[in-house]
């Protein structure tokens, strides 16, 4: 039950921030890309849901997430593309991406523009159950 009510905060709160349509706000979407939102529109997402749920996720968290503790050094190499170790990680906190395709490609800049809806709710479970 507390999945349902997180996913639908979080639809309601992307509907209210980025003025986007509800079916829009599907779990596969990439909040960057497919909804539009830009940094500062981050922030204010994780205030909202922070007043509407009582948990506090920040910015930083998501990295944190995302690169699971794993060094920059070893999360991507010299030419900021991400590693077979990063990719793994990637994949734990991202199971939707194809790690396949991105082998060899996928530029440090660019993981967060993978990051979706439904990640953001599966971290909001994680920390609703601690």
């Amino acid at each position: 039950m507390l999945h349902e009510k997180i996913l639908q905060t979080v639809t309601t709160v992307m509907i209210d921030a980025l003025g986007v349509d509800e079916d829009e706000v599907a779990p596969e979407a990439t909040l960057l890309g497919n909804l539009g939102a830009e940094s500062i529109d981050l922030l204010d997402i994780l205030f909202r849901l922070e007043r509407k749920l009582g948990i506090k996720i920040q910015a930083s968290d998501i990295t944190v997430h995302i690169q699971g503790g794993i060094p920059d050094e070893v999360f991507g190499d010299e030419n900021h593309i991400i590693s077979a170790v990063g990719l793994a990680q990637l994949k734990k906190a991202m199971p939707q991406i194809n790690t396949d395709v991105l082998a060899g490609k996928l530029q440090a800049e660019k993981v967060l523009s993978l990051f979706t809806v439904g990640n953001l709710v599966n971290m909001y479970d994680a920390k609703a159950s601690v």
